[in-house]
């Protein structure tokens, strides 16, 4: 005897015609591609929360009883499109941020473009120069990026095992413990400013420093 799967749609219910209307769903899917929260979307669309998260659980359960097999539904087309509509803005407003994440960390943004014009002393010739200030590179970026998409490893709540070695070979491992990635980070920040720029080399006495290999 075979068995039929039972359908992933919900059984509509009989009630008040849908707000659901192509400016609504403009609204929702524009919203979201910005990346506000749920409720501010719905907020921008002039629906509720409730409603909003009532039509994309509709629109997902028909996307995956299509995934699934089954044949499209005319009542639950409306809420399906909406759905991958609104999945795909939220994506791309994710990927979008993302990518602004990385430019931080990674530094090299221009933040001033100074044009000045003056008269070269050799040649008489007007000189035009132009100077870019940039940002340095962020390692905070890098931190908030591996403390939420790799929670497991850089999260607060890890657990990290450091070992170290070629101090004390009696006691070269520790044991775990728990690590504050951000102190831990700020520290390394500060080691290799101090490696970069040796404390002698601030000294307002120097006129001028040359580092040699």
């Amino acid at each position: 005897m075979s068995t039929r799967r039972k359908s992933r749609r919900p059984t509509p219910r009989p009630g008040r015609p849908s707000l659901l209307s192509e400016e609504v769903e403009a609204r929702l899917v524009a919203a979201s591609r910005t990346g506000v929260a749920v409720e501010l979307a719905a907020e921008m669309a002039g629906i509720s929360r409730t409603s909003f998260l009532r039509w994309m659980a509709r629109g997902r359960a028909e996307t995956e009883a299509r995934e699934g097999g089954e044949p499209p539904s005319k009542e639950e087309s409306e809420y399906a499109t909406l759905y991958e509509k609104v999945r795909t803005a939220r994506a791309t407003a994710a990927a979008r941020a993302m990518a602004n994440i990385r430019r931080t960390a990674d530094g090299g943004i221009v933040t001033k473009v100074t044009t000045r014009r003056f008269r070269d002393s050799i040649t008489g010739e007007i000189v035009e120069e132009t100077v870019e200030d940039r940002t340095s590179p962020d390692w905070r970026a890098d931190a908030w990026y591996l403390e939420r998409q790799h929670r497991e490893h850089y999260g607060k709540d890890a657990i990290v095992a450091i070992e170290i070695t070629g101090l004390d070979d009696d006691n070269s491992a520790q044991d775990d413990a728990p690590v504050d990635l951000s102190a831990l980070a700020e520290r390394l920040d500060r080691s290799l400013f101090a490696v970069e720029y040796p404390p002698e080399l601030e000294d307002s006495t120097v006129i001028d420093a040359e580092v040699v290999d």
